[in-house]
């Protein structure tokens, strides 16, 4: 049986400002943006070639606060062009890094070894994302 995960919830405060930052300098497809009232709105994104989306609003339930989602990595198989991607959208990230003895270290992998790059930022709210290069396909 699969298993897929098909939806992050990312708890937001201002609903228009994480839109604009996802979809207009991300890049992410906008899947949906409805509302039924003054007291809910949903809006679901989706990453290029992901099959799982994001989705951010108001009343959507949960219960975490804004800036709370640390950690989630969104994968691509070219590190550097993804950090050229987030500088020309104005998007602020750590430079793109590996780890080296166990530490980070500024630069891609020398052996560009899947797993062992990344960038890291984080949206208008604080939540956090890793960006992780792995070049061969994913299951």
């Amino acid at each position: 049986m699969d298993w897929k995960l098909e939806v992050v919830i990312v708890p937001v405060t201002d609903v228009d400002r994480a839109k604009e930052f996802y979809a207009d300098k991300l890049g992410f497809t906008v899947d949906t943006d409805h509302s039924a009232g003054d007291a809910f709105r949903v809006v679901q994104v989706t990453p290029p070639g992901s099959g799982c989306s994001i989705v951010f609003g108001k009343g959507l339930g949960g219960g975490m606060e804004p800036g709370s989602l640390k950690g989630n990595h969104l994968v691509v198989a070219d590190i550097e062009a993804a950090a050229t991607q987030l500088d020309a959208a104005g998007v602020k990230h750590s430079g793109v890094q590996h780890f080296e003895n166990g530490a980070m270290t500024p630069g891609p992998d020398p052996q560009a070894a899947d797993y062992n790059s990344f960038i890291f930022f984080e949206d208008p709210d604080g939540n956090t994302w890793a960006v992780q290069q792995v070049a061969k396909p994913v299951r």
